[in-house]
């Protein structure tokens, strides 16, 4: 019989050890132990119970109508991510990815109630939500969406775990930052809100960065695939933010006047990688949005073994 040797025998037990933090990490106790007992702890539909939305973004049609159009843009997302992670539970290759999976589809769940809420609050009726979704929803995000669930549907969960935890998440996470950013001054309730969708979607980022890269590494025929997939859903998201920033110039000039006629500005010295949102114009703000999600793109897919494709610039 062989002596065993006592490195490899110290390697398996490193191994081992960092395989059940891995594990422990995506579990459904700690789930638990981060999210509704920590940060969601105490909240109503993700903000403070006595926070309500500010009475003057109620009562200016065109900031209120400004505010239900973008709610609308997260609604249809996080529908999407709903959609997507619960389709690729069963597609999973093992039970730590499906447990992680199945807490994901109930942060996304969460996500479409606490963003149709702010609907409800912002004076939809609950039976026009649906309609008004469908009216309001951006038709390059719906190719976006549709684009990552052709591949979640077809049951290719390394495409589809790219696209939802990396290319989907990872733009969610920067849209949150931006709208948190521009919230904290002047709508609490929202910014609150924000907070917690942001602290979902940095764990699901980081699962697709750390269950990823393996699998890509076992499937390199899967990477032409990917970046084809990675480079249409980033054009179709840089589209959605032409469109929308377009629409914002007087929006965002009208908010500064109100501001500025009650003598404060919320905006003052708050700034957001780099930009400052007091003087942003909304074609610079598009540009700092569109190259810091591009960037994160690029730094996440290098890190799984994926070549990043720069997409076409929308016309």
């Amino acid at each position: 019989m062989s002596a065993r040797d006592p490195g490899t025998e110290r390697g398996s037990e490193i191994q081992g050890v960092l395989m059940a933090d891995f594990l422990s990490q995506y579990s459904i106790q700690r789930w638990l132990e981060m999210c509704p007992q920590g940060y969601l702890d105490g909240t109503v539909y993700g903000h403070d119970p006595d926070e309500t939305e500010p009475e003057e973004l109620l009562e200016i049609g065109s900031l209120r109508e400004a505010s239900i159009a973008v709610t609308v843009q997260l609604i249809a997302g996080e529908r999407c991510a709903l959609a997507a992670s619960s389709g690729l539970i069963n597609h999973a290759p093992d039970d730590m990815s499906k447990t992680f999976l199945a807490t994901q589809t109930l942060d996304e769940a969460r996500h479409v109630e606490i963003f149709t809420q702010r609907l409800i609050d912002l004076g939809v009726k609950r039976e026009d939500v649906n309609s008004t979704v469908a009216d309001l929803a951006n038709p390059n995000l719906v190719r976006f969406a549709e684009v990552l669930l052709e591949k979640v549907s077809s049951g290719d969960f390394v495409a589809g775990v790219v696209g939802q935890n990396i290319i989907l998440e990872g733009m969610a996470f920067s849209v949150f930052e931006m709208l948190q950013a521009a919230s904290a001054g002047n709508n609490p309730k929202f910014a609150q809100t924000l907070a917690g969708t942001i602290a979902d979607e940095r764990r699901h980022v980081g699962f697709g960065e750390n269950s990823i890269g393996g699998l890509i590494r076992q499937h390199p025929e899967k990477r032409a695939e990917v970046e084809k997939m990675q480079a249409e859903m980033a054009y179709y998201m840089l589209a959605t933010f032409t469109e929308m920033f377009s629409d914002a110039g007087t929006r965002m000039e009208e908010a500064k006047q109100l501001a500025m006629a009650k003598g404060e500005n919320p905006m003052e010295g708050v700034s957001w990688h780099g930009a400052d949102l007091a003087t942003v114009t909304p074609s610079e703000m598009e540009a700092v949005l569109a190259d810091t999600v591009l960037g994160e793109f690029k730094t996440r897919l290098g890190r799984i073994g994926i070549d990043y494709q720069t997409p076409k610039v929308p016309a």
